[in-house]
């Protein structure tokens, strides 16, 4: 059975094994709460449980797979605060993925720290490469330990029934029982090993994907390459460099080397592949950078956190340095700050007037030091809500010189007045401060630069007159040395779309609350998409949302705004489509516009999608197949199973807003198969995001939310795909997917009338 539980990839080291013989260690959740647990690496070598010193009881376990890092030292801020009670050595932090908390350890000696630490890193390793055969496997593992009741490596029929009720499976006893015996090679009456990896085989053909393999196989046992090369043409619509394509997805998938050899794809080569990242809906070359990025700033979508520093809801939640490392971690451009007055001279980050707790602003500074360009190189903008005295303003200035360094942009990048913003390729690595400034940007350079844009007529008199009464107010309440950091990022209040115009001035950014933006969208949305080809705008959640919830960005991203902030902390339908759009293109942060959204002339008006020239709507057709092994629902009865759903979601333009939805199939989220197609109208497919979402239906209540999808329209590949599901926190659940077939019909040109 061993060679069963553990990966055939994980060699198994003095380090592993000691880990597997298990540690005491303190678990630390803050400066009083210390506790001995006792940490145990499993048989598999991916699950790590841990239970109590006193009670011996099984407190908790995690899989590798749900970890993100380990972080060694004094690393969190738990650990800080117990910083002289424990040397860094003894300490390290266990990151995960998604919004779980972290794990804070410290260890008896640093030789046990130390091999916690690396035997981690070294099974994090394995777990970040598996493919889609491995992490099924995996998957099995991980259900036979839960269900080996007697844990003796074997398991009878009852084990097995109880097994396939955990897996979401809903079978029959006869039929289940002659696929036991059928796998039951030895006639013991009991599954051990390799019996068990035929009886889960039989149990996870895939019927539909056979079938398809039979259209295009003459022999029904293998396609040859040209047989491949034809599916992948008619089929996929790779029209490409398609024979080396096909040839390299059988040296990279068929797992049988004799058939590699003779350059053939088994039915199991061509089941590997189709659950590849080439076989994903989402389109691999637009997994990497893919985008122009040398556009001004105002020409991409920015992604964009609110309240960053906090993990919670925005009354009592909990500040937190680890909001920040969070929204870096995932590609997040723009970050905010909100600094008041803190104790001994030191300005502190929190939600004013709240019971939020408080981190001083030196920390937070040097968290975005260190986290700003792990994920992408393009440029953070840092959104300053500033409180502070004129005496804890200049600390602000004196700390965000002295911590970032050569990272703080403090001129223009050629010395001149802009006409136009720079792009994210000219501002790599560099931090933008975004908040007030005294008086103009030309003021803080030495003189105006030759590119200095025309001072209109209009501009002077009264209205000079007015920017002097404003200049001089801001002095009495900004810090010189703070104002001074803001170059490209000024704060001004929104007067209307004329007056920004008049003044033209690309540098400068108003913030609009979602219901002001709304308004400006329903009464001037052409002026709007004009407006946010040439200068920023930034939208932010409602002050009513005290439970930190958020709203669509679809509607503001329609009018081209490019901060359109998110409470990243909480889950759901709205932040599905923020990683959605920013999933593609490197995962660095910003998203180009469509081209009509990036011209000041523009006519485009998200209300009257003709306005946006070019072809009629296109068709996108979408047969959605079948499911595999999906996932319970959180907090099921054991033993229930679920009635599953699909939802196809269409987010872009008022036009385009459509949902359709399968029959839900009973009791079965191990295989269910739904065959049923849906269609919808797309007028503005460059605007457009799909959502895919997975549901127990429940004719009483509502439905459970299972799995989710979501991806920019752009990124979609046509053809047999599968969709990768993952749960309500953005994490992914291998093995968890859906088969699509995807059809893309453009509207006939107008020769073809």
């Amino acid at each position: 059975m061993a060679s069963l539980l553990c990966n055939a990839r994980i060699q198994l080291t003095d380090t592993l094994e000691q880990m597997q013989q298990g540690t005491l260690m303190r678990k630390v959740k803050s400066k009083s709460w210390k506790k001995q647990r006792y940490f145990k690496l499993q048989e598999d070598c991916m699950t790590i449980w841990y239970q109590s010193k006193r009670t011996g009881k099984t407190e908790s376990a995690f899989s590798i797979s749900d970890v993100e890092t380990v972080r060694e030292g004094h690393q969190s801020e738990v650990l800080q605060s117990v910083a002289e009670e424990f040397p860094p050595e003894r300490c390290f932090t266990i990151v995960f993925y998604g919004r779980r908390g972290n794990l804070d350890l410290v260890a008896g000696s640093a030789e046990e720290a130390q091999c916690w630490v690396q035997g981690l890193r070294q099974l994090i390793e394995v777990a970040t490469t598996m493919d889609q055969r491995e992490k099924i496997d995996q998957w099995i593992r991980d259900w036979f330990q839960k269900a080996d009741k007697d844990k003796d490596g074997r398991m009878n029929f009852k084990e097995v029934q109880r097994l396939l009720k955990m897996m979401n499976v809903d079978m029959n006893e006869d039929h289940a029982l002659r696929l036991f015996q059928d796998a039951d090679k030895s006639e013991s009456g009991t599954l051990e090993g390799e019996e068990f990896v035929l009886f889960y085989k039989a149990l996870t053909q895939r019927e539909e994907v056979l079938s398809l393999f039979r259209e295009y196989s003459e022999d029904g046992k293998k396609l040859t390459l040209l047989e491949l090369v034809d599916f992948l043409r008619e089929e996929q619509l790779e029209d490409e460099g398609t024979e080396e394509l096909a040839m390299e997805l059988i040296d990279k998938y068929e797992p049988s080397e004799t058939a590699r050899a003779r350059h053939v794809l088994s039915a199991d080569g061509f089941l590997m592949y189709l659950c590849s990242p080439e076989g994903s809906i989402f389109n691999p070359q637009h997994r990497g950078l893919w985008q122009d990025m040398s556009q001004p700033l105002c020409h991409y979508f920015i992604s964009s956190s609110h309240n960053t520093y906090l993990i919670e809801d925005q009354i009592r939640g909990h500040s937190s340095i680890e909001g920040y490392i969070r929204a870096l971690k995932r590609g997040c451009r723009c970050l905010e700050v909100d600094c008041w007055d803190g104790p001994n001279g030191e300005p502190m980050v929190y939600h004013g007037h709240t019971f939020t707790s408080k981190i001083p602003f030196r920390e937070v500074v040097s968290t975005l030091g260190k986290y700003a360009f792990k994920t992408s190189d393009y440029p953070v903008i840092l959104s300053l809500e500033n409180h502070c005295s004129m005496e804890q303003q200049e600390v602000l200035a004196q700390q965000l010189k002295e911590i970032l360094g050569e990272q703080l942009l403090t001129t223009t990048i050629d010395g001149h007045v802009p006409s136009q913003l720079p792009s994210p390729e000219e501002l790599k690595h560099k931090i933008l401060l975004k908040g007030k400034k005294i008086g103009r940007l030309e003021d803080t350079l030495d003189g105006p630069g030759d590119e200095a844009p025309e001072v209109s007529d209009d501009d002077n008199g009264a209205e000079a007159e007015e920017e002097r009464r404003r200049a001089k107010k801001d002095k009495e309440t900004l810090a010189q040395a703070l104002s001074d950091c803001v170059i490209y990022c000024k704060n001004v209040p929104f007067r209307g779309f004329q007056e920004a115009h008049s003044h033209s001035r690309p540098c400068e950014i108003s913030s609009l609350s979602e219901a002001k933006a709304r308004k400006l969208i329903r009464d001037e949305g052409n002026e709007f998409v004009r407006h946010n080809a040439w200068q920023l705008t930034r939208i932010y959640p409602s002050g009513m949302r005290t439970d930190s919830s958020n709203y669509s960005p679809q509607e503001m991203w329609n009018v081209g705004c490019q901060i359109v902030a998110l409470n990243f902390q909480t889950a759901g339908m709205e932040m599905d489509l923020c990683d959605g759009l920013f999933s593609q293109n490197g995962c660095c942060g910003y998203v180009l516009k469509p081209p009509f959204m990036r011209d000041k002339e523009t006519l485009f008006n998200p209300s009257d999608p003709s306005s946006r020239e070019g072809p009629g709507p296109i068709t996108l057709t979408i047969q959605v197949i079948s499911g595999q092994q999906l996932p319970k629902v959180a907090n099921s009865k054991e033993g229930a199973i679920i009635d599953p759903l699909v939802r196809v979601e269409i987010y872009g333009v008022p036009a385009d807003q459509a949902h359709q939805e399968t029959k839900y199939i009973e009791n079965n989220g191990f295989n269910p198969c739904w065959d049923e197609t849906l269609q919808f109208q797309l007028h503005v497919p460059e605007l457009a995001l799909i959502r895919f979402v997975v549901e127990d239906y429940d004719k009483t209540s509502r439905n459970d939310f299972v799995g989710q999808f979501t991806l920019a329209f752009a990124n979609i590949k046509p053809g047999y795909r599968h969709i990768h599901l993952l749960s309500k926190d953005g994490t992914s659940i291998p093995p968890s997917s859906l088969f699509v077939h995807i059809r893309i019909t453009e509207p006939p040109g107008p020769e073809q009338d």
